[in-house]
Parts: C-alpha cells; structure tokens; sequence
C-alpha cells in the first residue's frame, strides 16, 4: 500500500479530534468527512491479509484523489525566478511614518 496501515488509522482519529472538528468548522464552516480515512484503514488491512487487487486499486485511487486535490490549491506566495533588481541596496531606514 501506499502508506503504513496505521497511518490511515491516525490520520482517522485526528480527522475525528474535537480540535480538528473545531478547526475545520471555523475554517470551511462544514464539519469534516473522516470517512475516507477510515475506509482506507479497512481496505488496507484487507490488502495486507489477502493481497487482492481489488483492494490494492482502491487504496491507490484514494491517494491519488487526495494528491490531485492539494493540486488544486494555489500558493499563499508568488515564486519568483530572479531576485528583484536592487536586493544588494542598503535599505530606506529614515522613511518612518509618525502618525
């Protein structure tokens, strides 16, 4: 599998986590769905008795959708691919705005 089982477990329970909950219903307004994780958990426990592809494909379409939807947030900061222009300038210390 992707992952160790008890991972998908830890992960189950920290989703579960009243902080986690709390987090979330601040964040997105909606309580979060833990039951991917636990799924998961089960598929991969069944993967590690019985080696079925059945399941194997399973775990791998979840990691999957779950990499394709970090994908779809864009960065907090805009990359750049030079610095600017005048990085070596010593900086305007006396510009200070008293209000």
């Amino acid at each position: 599998p992707p992952r160790a089982c008890d991972t998908y477990w830890s992960e189950f329970w920290h989703c579960k986590s009243l902080v986690n909950r709390f987090h979330h219903y601040y964040t997105y307004g909606t309580t979060p769905s833990c039951h991917q994780w636990k799924e998961d958990y089960y598929n991969c426990r069944e993967w590690e008795k019985s080696r079925s592809t059945e399941t194997k494909e399973a775990l791998q379409r979840s990691e999957r959708k779950r990499v394709a939807e970090q994908k779809n947030f864009d960065p907090v900061w805009e990359l750049r691919c030079e610095p600017p222009k005048d990085w070596n300038l010593p900086l305007n210390q006396d510009n200070t705005e008293d209000s």
